[in-house]
């Protein structure tokens, strides 16, 4: 059981390593054929960070685990907002943009509500799939058109992998980026497979272990900017981070996992879906009351999660 759990951490490591260098390979490649830092931003950077939870739905679907990539986006949404949240807000109190009140939280909540209607049937479709990647290049329209609206320095904000001038060569662009798609595909296949065993040997189903180890381990990359950005008093950043990973996790993960492979509903119950409906909903009155989210909310959420893992344990 160690020696599996060691791998486990392996795969993850290897997924955050590969991550980073993908996108550091394609963010300096992108500057150097002379697309802007808005497109990178909105494009390979918000691709990036989506990309351990990616890689691991992909992986999962392929060896017919497709209940593992369901249980890692649900239960990374509920993780981005009920732990990683809960934690930043506790650390310092969360500052809400407006923007995120009136356009990026219902726009969580509605990539929800689609996803929970595909899902009536049992399973996300290769149709599905084709529906969410659409409404990906529709989001990103979106946020490239509203991003063309405000002024030239959010930029930095939206690519802050962007700032050094210093863009390399090519040769060692292509290499991190071959680098960081192998990285990915060796740290998901170890991250999957050892996944599975765990859920052999402690007798509990692989959308258990998908809504609960493996969403925890995707979304730790998260989960440390967000206290890095709180410590830092920057706890502001935290929360579009939380809400696009949310988004890009239902168009980007499952629309794309689901053109490999249909995404059968398996074990995970309708309680999976309402929880992670409630957070995204919870979330909004929060974010408005005051355009602050306080240690004592922080602390709620995070007691909701706890809560959350302790129905997933007893229902093992």
């Amino acid at each position: 059981m160690l020696f599996i759990a060691l791998l486990l951490l392996a795969g993850l490591i290897i997924l955050g390593f590969g991550a980073e260098m993908l996108v550091s390979g394609s963010s300096r490649l992108s500057m150097r054929l002379g697309i802007s830092p808005l497109i990178v931003g909105l494009t390979v950077v918000a691709f990036g960070t989506s990309a351990p939870e990616l890689a691991v739905s992909i992986m999962s679907a392929l060896s017919d685990h497709g209940s593992l990539a369901l249980g890692n986006v649900i239960g990374s949404n509920i993780a981005n907002i009920g732990l990683i949240l809960g934690v930043t807000a506790l650390i310092c109190p969360i500052k809400i943009e407006v923007q995120l009140v009136r356009q990026e939280i219902p726009l969580m909540i509605v990539s929800g509500l689609i996803f929970g209607a595909m899902l009536l049937d049992g399973a996300i479709s290769l149709v599905d799939g084709f529906l969410l990647s659409g409404g990906l290049f529709a989001y990103l329209y979106f946020s490239y058109l509203q991003a063309g609206k405000e002024k030239a320095s959010a930029d930095i904000d939206l690519a802050p992998l962007m700032i050094h001038k210093d863009v390399g060569t090519l040769p060692v662009h292509l290499m991190l980026i071959v680098l960081g798609l192998g990285l990915l595909i060796l740290g998901s296949r170890l991250f999957v497979n050892n996944a599975v065993e765990m859920a052999r040997l402690l007798g509990v189903s692989e959308a258990i272990i998908g809504l609960s180890l493996i969403a925890i381990g995707t979304s730790v990359p998260e989960l440390a900017t967000a206290i890095l950005a709180a410590l830092r008093k920057q706890s502001d950043l935290a929360v579009g981070n939380v809400i696009g990973s949310n988004i890009f996790n239902v168009l980007c993960v499952l629309g794309i996992t689901a053109l490999f492979s249909s995404l059968p509903l398996g074990s995970i119950s309708l309680v999976d879906f309402i929880v992670m409906m409630m957070f995204a909903l919870v979330l909004l009155p929060l974010a408005r009351s005051g355009l602050t989210l306080s240690r004592k909310e922080g602390f709620g959420l995070l007691m909701a999660y706890v809560i959350y893992l302790g129905y997933l344990a007893w229902t093992a």
